[in-house]
């Protein structure tokens, strides 16, 4: 949880953009968009968005959570972590 109060900032930004472009979805479908394609960036845009988010929240969990914050991990630790934090970002990609 530390993580999420030490963060706050960065993610509520991320958030908000992310609502933006909810926002923007929704003003589309509303208004009639003729062509599909302009709406289908936008999803694709919100879901990378989330995939963002996912991503900082997850390594902050890592970091915090799975490695000790108090002591200094080894460095199979820490290369087992950045191993996982990698493959957990090429996913969400």
């Amino acid at each position: 949880m530390a993580h999420l109060i030490r963060d706050k900032k960065k993610l509520l930004n991320r958030l908000a953009r992310i609502k933006g472009q909810i926002n923007a979805i929704e003003r589309a479908i509303e208004q009639g968009e003729d062509s599909c394609e302009p709406v289908l960036q936008r999803i694709a845009a919100c879901r990378g968005a989330m995939n963002g988010l996912m991503a900082q929240v997850i390594e902050g969990h890592v970091r915090s959570h799975l490695l000790d914050p108090h002591t200094k991990p080894t460095s199979h630790q820490a290369e087992a972590a950045q191993e996982l934090l990698d493959v957990i970002h090429t996913y969400l990609k």
